[in-house]
């Protein structure tokens, strides 16, 4: 299994060194390298990398600030001199964590971690479009703090101003996203827009009930309940027939 690998640093002699030490292992390919954010942003986007070595503190724009402006997101590893950041880093679900200088034993660990994970993913189809689907995974921002979810994980989305509350799990994150951004963009056959507020995930659903003036409430894994809209009410009880 090939693995499409881009190296994400600032600095030209820590991509060289990376290069040499993934140069051991022939089944990851080097597509390119970027040295900050916004040329990264670009190439992520066009060569559509299996995975990104990503160093955290560069000029402008972070590692983090990167991950946040991205619609989806390859599998992540970070790489810096900055021990500060692991905590931080893990609290993302990284794949893995590496701190400068890089060894070639620590280095190892980490390529079995991902090829590992690879070798459990789906590929996507050949010719795909760049759109998210239930395996996506996408980084959140907020504040502070920063999460990796995949997508099949989140079971609801909440509109707070221009903003969107995302559920998953016991978290709760803002992500700088409008719902009608979102709704354009998340998998149909996962996600329902239940109102003008909310987007559900349809696996989560434990319980539907008719509720006020033809309207429809479901209940969902953990207990939220949403409140299906006249106007969507028929369209959802079509996803759901049989």
């Amino acid at each position: 299994m090939e693995i499409r690998t881009l190296l994400i640093d600032d600095e030209d002699l820590a991509r060289q060194e990376m290069r040499h030490l993934l140069g051991a292992f022939p089944d990851f390919r080097i597509l390119d390298e970027a040295a900050d954010a916004t040329d990264a942003q670009a190439k992520i986007r066009s060569y559509r990398p299996d995975l990104i070595f990503l160093d955290i503190n560069m000029p402008g724009k972070s590692g983090f600030d990167l991950l946040a402006e991205l619609e989806e997101s390859p599998q992540v590893v970070f790489v810096t001199a900055y021990d500060e950041f692991a905590v931080r880093a893990f609290e993302t679900n990284a794949l893995d964590y590496l701190l400068k200088p890089v060894r070639p034993e620590r280095l190892e660990k980490t390529v079995e971690a991902v090829r590992e994970t690879l070798r459990n993913k789906p590929e996507s189809p050949p010719g795909q479009s760049y759109s998210l689907r239930p395996d996506s995974l996408v980084f959140i921002k907020d504040g502070e703090k920063c999460y990796f979810v995949r997508l099949s994980d989140v079971f609801l989305f909440e509109s707070e101003d221009n903003y969107v509350r995302v559920h998953f799990g016991s978290k709760k994150p803002l992500h700088r996203k409008s719902l009608n951004v979102l709704n354009e963009k998340l998998p149909a056959e996962l996600f329902f827009r239940a109102n003008r507020q909310q987007i559900i995930n349809l696996a989560y659903i434990t319980d539907i009930e008719p509720f006020f003036n033809g309207t429809l409430r479901v209940t969902l894994r953990g207990g939220a309940r949403v409140e299906i809209s006249v106007r969507r009410a028929g369209e959802f009880k079509e996803r759901l027939s049989l």
